[in-house]
């Protein structure tokens, strides 16, 4: 978002608005790739307790 679109959505919807939206944005990026760490972790860890069983 550029700066001239930024003032005019902070001019529209106000400050608090529009800081809370730029936060989720940016907040579900991160917890997007958490989750996908997460994902991988698990399944590093399903396929090492396979091998540890055979």
């Amino acid at each position: 978002m550029e700066a001239q679109e930024l003032f005019t959505a902070i001019g529209n919807f106000g400050f608090p608005i529009v800081l809370s939206w730029y936060l989720l944005l940016r907040m579900e990026q991160r917890l997007d790739k958490l989750g996908d760490c997460l994902h991988e972790l698990s399944s590093a860890i399903v396929k090492e307790q396979r091998k540890n069983v055979l």
